[in-house]
């Protein structure tokens, strides 16, 4: 979150050290995943102006402003068209499993089934290709 609210801001990471009063080093190591103490979030809230809970939260969202989602091509943009959030596209894959399962086990159908299954395992494509592309 601090990187992606670093680049909105177009500030380097060396702008966001003198801002903050920490390191480069420790900006690096907080944007590359590491564990922030308190004190280096609590001072990277006060440059950013915001809460000290937005740091830390997941980025689930797609941000459509960002650089890598606008050179996304248009088929992949088309396929997340309506979806704004990561965990809903994961759960309509589990849904998609969950009823591959009981067509197979209740009624099995071989469209239907194999439908389900394709349609959960082209979902997880696609989000295995959003992560990797970093549009959340």
């Amino acid at each position: 979150m601090i990187k992606k609210l670093r680049e909105r801001k177009s500030w380097s990471q060396e702008q966001l050290a003198i801002m903050s009063g920490l390191s480069v080093r420790t900006i690096q190591r907080i944007e590359s995943g590491n564990k922030a103490s308190m004190e280096s979030l609590k001072s990277l809230a006060s440059v950013f102006e915001v809460d000290v809970s937005k740091l830390t939260e997941e980025i689930t969202v797609i941000d459509k402003e960002s650089r890598y989602w606008k050179q996304q091509p248009t088929w992949f943009k088309l396929s997340l068209f309506g979806v704004n959030r990561r965990n809903k596209l994961v759960w309509v894959e589990y849904l998609s499993v969950l009823l591959g399962l009981a067509t197979w086990i209740i009624h099995p159908d071989i469209f239907a089934t194999s439908a389900f299954f394709l349609a959960a395992y082209l979902i997880s494509k696609l989000v295995n290709r959003a992560d990797s592309q970093k549009v959340w």
